[in-house]
């Protein structure tokens, strides 16, 4: 198999284990994240540990993207491609802190002893559960309105891996998805509301589209100077 096509085989891989792992994960949290009540009951909930391992292997999946594709965007410009791999570890370690607050409440709930103070584990199972939320917030929002959405926009547009107006979606949808982050840290707007997922819609479809191109097309002869290739002109 030609090494570009392998390269984009295994990128649109890794890209849709991104997705693959991370909706699915959503489901096995629904009691610890949305019952007040949920630490007090008793024993091991292997519902969460499901969910954490999806969560961890997204973290895996996420850096594998930024490491495959790295050697052929680096030629365009080295420090950006570094800070496209520096943001989805960054992404990751947010995710594997919220997988770790989570885990923390399921281990509360199957040790603290009957006699504990209710109001006290209760108050703390919601603290931890609130990091978990922020975290969610701060990786996937923010990392990936900068890593996936301008700095990965930027580095397809310019070596032409992608058509160009395709690479526009991650070009405009990374910031408008970054700008929806800080309205929810202002209070404007609030997590998983129509107003915030109006702003990272084109990031979603920009996302989408690096696992369906790459899988379907494979990536093109990456042009290192920049500018559009005839071929790029006329498909883009």
């Amino acid at each position: 198999m030609d090494p570009l096509r392998r390269s984009s085989l295994i990128f649109g891989l890794f890209f849709a284990g991104t997705f693959i792992f991370s909706i699915p994960a959503l489901p096995f949290y629904e009691h610890i994240l949305h019952d007040p009540g949920y630490i007090l009951e008793r024993g091991f909930d292997p519902r969460v540990s499901t969910g954490a391992v999806l969560e961890i292997l997204l973290a895996i999946c996420n850096i594998a993207t930024a490491i495959v594709i790295f050697p052929l965007v680096k030629r365009v410009r080295e420090t950006v491609a570094l800070g496209y791999i520096a943001v989805r570890i960054v992404e990751s370690v947010m995710i594997l802190a919220g997988v770790i607050s989570l885990m923390s409440v399921v281990t509360l709930r199957a040790v603290v002893p009957p006699q504990a103070d209710t109001e006290v584990l209760t108050m703390a199972g919601r603290v931890l559960v609130a990091f978990h939320d922020w975290t969610f917030m701060l990786g996937p929002q923010f990392c990936a309105g900068l890593g996936n959405g301008f700095l990965l926009g930027y580095l397809m547009y310019r070596s032409g891996l992608v058509p160009r107006r395709m690479a526009l979606l991650g070009l405009v949808g990374g910031p408008l998805a970054f700008l929806g982050g800080v309205l929810v840290l202002f209070g404007v707007l609030e997590q998983m509301s129509v107003g915030l997922f109006a702003l990272t819609a084109l990031e979603i479809v920009w996302e989408l589209s690096l696992i369906l191109y790459p899988l379907a097309r494979g990536f093109r002869t990456p042009d290192v100077s920049g500018e559009p290739t005839v071929q790029a002109r006329g498909a883009a």
